[in-house]
């Protein structure tokens, strides 16, 4: 690791092949705790390569463990975190609208690292027992059409340094893998992306997958659809600027969409907007983002038909008997 860091801090890059076999032998726990720390010190001065995120990825995806369900329909609505927002688990939430609105859903999370409450979080305090057994995901993705893949189950390399990152309590370039690493290789993909450099680096880098994918950043930079601003979304087809009234809202405010202090106090404010006893401002930023996840599936007919269709999912309680299809 020693030479690893001398070329790094000479301000040189890796390339894909050596991203890659540093990302394994962290995995195979190679290096101490320090090394480690050092080597991600570097990602938080200067952002990361595209041949640095390629070899990372593909060490992940090598050696995930293997997940046999049926994802070729199924979406992933996932965040890098690391905007420093605390804002409810809106990713998360809208998994669940979309979920109770017929489509498919293979969410990927993990805990929060930079963040207090992450997915992983919220469904552990709601109830759900994480699992990392096929056979159990696809009856979770049958009976609730939704299930969930908890992150560390499946990618030795962040079981490994969970604690450092949690520990640091900073962003870091594993942020940026979590989105892109999802086992199941769900046919769609939804990532909210926290700054538009990164942004751009995803869309070349997913511009060469066979799967669609849709890249989401909160202008005033956030990691979704946060309605505290205009949003870009990009996709395959291109990029669009979209303010909040052209996508059926008024703007919120950041305080408005905030996440409580606690994990048990976040999944409350999660359970009380599937029951449908969210703020306006709440039910607001997370049918914004099922809609446009729904859009982006070309099966749900428009903008608005997907608007209507998820505020039925979450007003018709559709969303809640997901989350109780999940945990049951």
């Amino acid at each position: 690791m020693k030479e690893i860091l001398e070329y790094l801090f000479n301000h040189y890059t890796l390339s894909k092949s050596e991203a890659k076999a540093v990302m394994i032998e962290i995995a195979q726990n190679k290096f101490n705790a320090t090394e480690v720390t050092a080597f991600i010190s570097v990602f938080l001065m200067r952002n990361i390569t595209l041949k640095e995120l390629e070899g990372f990825r593909e060490a992940l995806l090598d050696m995930a463990v293997p997940v046999n369900i049926d994802s070729k329909d199924a979406i992933d609505i996932v965040g890098t975190g690391g905007d420093g927002k605390n804002t409810i688990n809106i990713s998360t939430l809208a998994s669940f609208v979309v979920a109770g609105a017929g489509q498919k859903v293979t969410k990927h999370g993990n805990y929060g690292a930079s963040t207090i409450t992450g997915s992983s979080n919220v469904l552990e305090e709601l109830g759900y027992e994480f699992k990392n057994n096929s056979e159990r995901l696809q009856e979770d993705l049958e009976k609730a059409n939704i299930c969930f893949l908890h992150a560390p189950y499946f990618h030795p390399a962040l079981q490994s340094v969970g604690a450092l990152r949690k520990s640091l309590g900073l962003r870091t370039f594993f942020n940026l893998l979590g989105p892109l690493v999802n086992p199941a290789k769900p046919q769609f993909s939804m990532i909210g992306v926290y700054n538009l450099e990164i942004a751009r680096i995803y869309q070349y880098l997913l511009q060469k997958d066979s799967r669609h994918f849709t890249l989401v950043h909160g202008m005033d930079g956030y990691d979704e659809i946060s309605l505290t601003a205009d949003s870009k979304i990009m996709t395959k087809k291109g990029e669009e600027v979209y303010s909040p009234e052209d996508l059926g809202f008024n703007s919120v405010t950041g305080e408005s969409i905030k996440a409580a202090d606690t994990p048990v106090e976040t999944a409350k404010i999660f359970r009380n907007i599937l029951h449908g006893k969210g703020t306006e401002q709440q039910n607001a930023v997370v049918l914004a983002n099922a809609a446009i996840a729904l859009y982006h599936t070309d099966k749900f007919g428009s903008y608005d038909d997907c608007l209507l269709i998820s505020k039925e999912s979450l007003f018709a309680g559709k969303a809640l008997k997901s989350l109780e299809s999940l945990l049951n």
